[in-house]
C-alpha cells in the first residue's frame, strides 16, 4: 500500500542517506553513542548483568558479537544485543529524551552486534553506523509524538520497551540495507514483540526492557530480511483493529516525510538529557535542589547537622513509581525522590556508591528519611520538560531554608559540556577497560564518519 503512515516510515528508513544528517545531528548522536558505551561498560559490573549473561551463555552456539566489559566473551548477535542492552539500563544511567524514553540503549547494542555479524567485505562503515543509529532515534521520536500521553512520565508501558523496539528494528533494517517493503514488515513484526508494564520499574526486571527492545527489534529486522511479513498498516490508525496505537489511549499517527533538504531530524530540534549519576531522570531535579539548600544550610550552621532539621519538605510531581519513602534495594533507591534528596543532603553528592546496600541501610540516612514530607503542587506536572524539584528544610529554630531546581545540569536545556561528558565516560569505562582502550574509544567515536569498518568499535 502507498500513502499510508506505515509506508512513509518504511520509505524513510530505506531512503535516508548520510547527507541528510546535519552537523548538529552528527555531533549530538556521537555524544549519545559515547555516553551509552560508557554506561554499558560500567553496567557490566552489576549483578543483574551477570544474571543476563549467564542465561545467554546457555543459548549461544554462534558466538560472533562482543559483550560489554568481558574481553574474549562473545555471544550470538541477538543475545549480545540483549545482554548489552541490559548492561546499559542496569543502573538507570542511560540517556533520556522528551517525550520520555531511553533512546540510545534500545538501538546501539543491536547495531554493535549486527556490525560484527556481517561477513568480511560487507561490514558497514562508521558513517553507515551513524546513519542507522539516527534512523532508529528518529523513528522512536516520531512515534512518541503521535500521542499526548507520551509527553508525561509514563503510567502503563515503559516507553523504551514500546518505541525502543521499533527504533531497533528500524536502525537494524537500515544497517542491513533492507528494501522498503522489508522495512515495513520489520516494523510490523517489532510491534508484536513490544511492550513492558511500568510495574516492573525499580526491580531487577526493568533493565530487561532495554535488553528486549534492542534484541527483539534486531530479530524483527532479521525475520523481515528472511521473508516474514506483517500487517502493512501497523502504524496507521485503523478503526476496529488496533495496531501500534494499542499502546496508547490517544493515538494520532502522521506520515513521516521523505528525507531530503527540507527534512529536519528531531535530534536537531530536541537535544538529549545525560545523567550525572545513576538514577531515574526525575531524581536529578530533587538532587540539584537538595544540594542547593544544603549549601544554604552549611552557611547557616557551619556544618550539616541533621539534628537541627525538624522536617524535610519535597515538592515533586505526582508519579507513583518514583515516590518511594523507604527504599530497600538499589533499584528502588534509584527510583525514590526521598532517597536521592536525603543522600544529597547527607553526603553532598550522589554517585555510584550511593546505591550500595551499605549506603542504603545507614542509620543516619534512615533518620533523615523519617523527616520527609511530600507535597504535590498543581503547577509541578509529571513531565520532563515542565517539572521542577523543590526541597525545603524546616528547622527546629523556626527558620526555613529552601532550594529549587527548574533545569538540572545535563538536561537538554542545559547540556553537559564536552569536558563533563568525557569525564563521565572515562569514569564509567575505566571500571573495566585500561586507559589506552578508553582513549581509543573516545577517538573512534569522535571520528566515526571516517571509520572504514564499524565492527572495530
Amino acid at each position: 500500500p502507498e500513502d499510508t503512515v506505515t509506508s512513509s516510515f518504511a520509505s524513510f528508513i530505506h531512503a535516508a542517506r548520510p547527507e541528510h544528517l546535519s552537523n548538529t545531528v552528527r555531533h549530538r548522536s556521537k555524544r549519545m553513542i559515547l555516553d551509552s558505551i560508557g554506561v554499558g561498560l560500567v553496567g557490566s559490573t552489576t549483578h543483574v548483568f551477570d544474571i543476563a549473561l549467564r542465561y545467554c551463555r546457555l543459548y549461544s552456539p554462534v558466538a560472533v558479537s562482543s559483550v560489554y566489559g568481558k574481553p574474549g566473551v562473545k555471544l550470538s548477535p541477538t543475545l549480545a544485543a540483549f545482554t548489552n542492552g541490559v548492561a546499559t539500563h542496569s543502573m538507570d544511567f542511560d540517556d533520556t529524551w522528551h517525550p520520555a524514553t531511553h533512546p540510545s540503549g534500545a538501538v546501539l547494542p543491536a547495531l554493535l552486534a549486527a556490525s560484527q555479524m556481517l561477513p568480511p567485505g560487507t561490514k558497514p562503515s562508521g558513517m553507515d553506523f551513524l546513519l542507522a543509529f539516527n534512523v532508529g532515534l528518529e523513528v522512536q521520536g516520531r512515534l512518541m509524538h503521535f500521542s499526548t500521553e507520551a509527553h508525561d512520565i509514563p503510567k502503563r508501558f515503559h516507553p523504551p520497551s514500546v518505541v525502543g523496539t521499533m527504533g531497533s528494528a528500524a536502525a537494524t533494517a537500515k544497517l542491513l540495507a533492507l528494501t522498503s517493503a522489508q522495512c515495513s514488515h520489520a516494523l510490523g513484526i517489532a510491534a508484536s514483540l513490544a511492550g513492558a508494564p511500568m510495574a516492573n520499574a525499580a526491580t531487577q526486571a526493568k533493565p530487561l526492557h532495554i535488553g528486549n527492545a534492542t534484541r527483539l527489534g534486531f530479530e524483527a529486522a532479521l525475520l523481515a530480511a528472511r521473508g516474514m511479513e506483517a500487517n502493512p498498516f501497523i502504524l496507521d490508525d485503523i478503526p476496529g483493529c488496533s495496531g501500534f496505537g494499542a499502546f496508547y489511549g490517544v493515538y494520532h499517527p502522521k506520515p513521516l516525510p521523505a528525507p531530503g533538504d527540507r527534512h529536519e531530524f528531531l535530534l536537531e530540534k530536541q537535544d538529549i538529557a545525560f545523567k550525572r549519576f545513576p538514577a531515574h531522570l526525575g531524581m536529578h531535579w530533587v538532587v540539584d535542589a537538595a544540594l542547593s539548600v544544603r549549601n544554604l544550610f552549611l552557611n547557616y550552621a557551619g556544618s550539616f547537622s541533621p539534628a537541627l532539621i525538624r522536617t524535610i519538605v519535597l515538592k515533586i510531581p505526582v508519579s507513583k513509581y518514583i515516590n518511594r519513602p523507604f527504599p530497600s534495594s538499589e533499584h528502588q533507591a534509584r527510583h525514590s525522590f526521598q532517597f536521592n534528596a536525603c543522600v544529597a543532603l547527607l553526603d553532598g553528592e550522589v554517585g555510584l556508591g550511593s546505591f550500595m546496600e551499605s549506603s542504603i541501610q545507614r542509620q543516619e540516612l534512615r533518620e533523615l528519611l523519617d523527616k520527609v514530607v511530600v507535597e504535590h503542587p498543581e503547577d509541578n506536572v509529571a513531565n520532563f520538560d515542565k517539572m521542577y524539584g523543590e526541597v525545603a528544610l524546616l528547622l527546629h529554630s523556626g527558620d526555613v531554608l529552601m532550594g529549587k531546581c527548574d533545569t538540572f545540569y545535563g538536561h537538554w536545556r542545559k547540556p553537559l559540556s564536552k569536558e563533563s561528558l568525557l569525564k563521565k565516560f572515562r569514569s564509567n569505562a575505566s571500571h573495566v577497560l585500561p586507559e589506552e582502550k578508553v582513549e581509543t574509544i573516545i577517538s573512534m567515536v569522535d571520528n566515526l564518519e571516517k571509520l572504514p569498518d564499524s565492527s572495530q568499535l
